[in-house]
């Protein structure tokens, strides 16, 4: 993979540190210790059928934490939790243009899971890297709904 150093591309993008990911076995349990060992609240919980979860954003300054339960045994999640038990997930990145995130990091060399934004939590549009090109962190990118 080739590298280009340059101040271009995807770091003019990207707007913070979106939230990070924890895939979890038991939202609810889960969501109870972070509030009482860390007096955090929860911003909001949701289905995201298309990614077969469901979540609970914990906001934490800027960011937030977001714990992953998968509603299906098929889910991305499940296959996680199967294979590597419960823990962090991946990191999401805000940037103000998805589609142009996704050709940048594709022209980077990194490998897409998502060639195209897919429906995300709140409203937002997100897209995958495969972690195999991100040192092994899956990366997400998210654009939040009132952005074109």
């Amino acid at each position: 993979m080739a590298v280009v150093d340059s101040n271009e591309g995807v770091d003019s993008m990207i707007r913070k540190i979106d939230h990070l990911g924890i895939a979890v076995n038991d939202l609810e349990k889960s969501v109870n210790i972070l509030k009482a060992a860390f007096n955090l609240e929860v911003g909001g919980i949701e289905e995201v059928s298309s990614q077969q979860v469901k979540v609970a954003f914990l906001p934490v300054g800027e960011s937030r934490l977001e714990l992953l339960e998968p509603t299906s045994e098929d889910s991305a999640v499940a296959k996680f939790l199967a294979k590597r038990g419960e823990g962090f997930h991946h990191v999401a990145f805000e940037t103000d243009s998805i589609e142009e995130s996704l050709k940048v990091a594709e022209s980077q060399g990194l490998r897409l899971i998502d060639k195209q934004p897919r429906p995300g939590a709140h409203g937002t549009k997100v897209a995958f890297i495969h972690p195999k090109s991100t040192f092994g962190v899956l990366i997400e990118f998210v654009q939040k709904a009132n952005q074109t």
